[in-house]
């Protein structure tokens, strides 16, 4: 008799949500981001990268970041599968001093659908 490849494989997402072989992953090539020194009031950025590591098309509905001094910027097309796509993090240090750290959620049609990116750095007073 076959093994039951769902015992086999501790991948394989639980029972609450069907998963999709097909769907797109975002494979990100770092997921944390470290500025160093900041200067006061001024405003860095950083591009994160990523790769559709999966079989369909990924795209990105939104993301979302932890407070209103950090802007995110998307790929807006749906990145073929193999292809890469790009999220700017622009960070404003404006009223902001010592070390930050922010978090960005990027929510796409990939399974889970959340995959949170993370920014630090030291602002570094006037």
């Amino acid at each position: 008799s076959k093994a039951n490849p769902t015992i086999d494989n501790p991948n394989v997402a639980s029972d609450t949500e069907a998963p999709n072989p097909d769907a797109p992953v975002m494979t990100f090539a770092e997921s944390q981001f470290d500025f160093g020194d900041i200067k006061p009031d001024s405003k860095v950025s950083h591009t994160f990268s990523f790769t559709n590591t999966g079989k369909t098309p990924l795209l990105i509905a939104d993301a979302t970041a932890s407070c209103g001094c950090t802007t995110p910027n998307w790929t807006k097309e749906p990145v073929a599968p193999g292809a890469k796509g790009t999220l700017d993090v622009q960070f404003d240090s404006r009223g902001k001093q010592g070390l930050i750290s922010k978090q960005v959620s990027v929510r796409a049609n990939t399974q889970p659908s959340m995959t949170v990116i993370y920014i630090k750095g030291n602002v570094l007073t006037k």
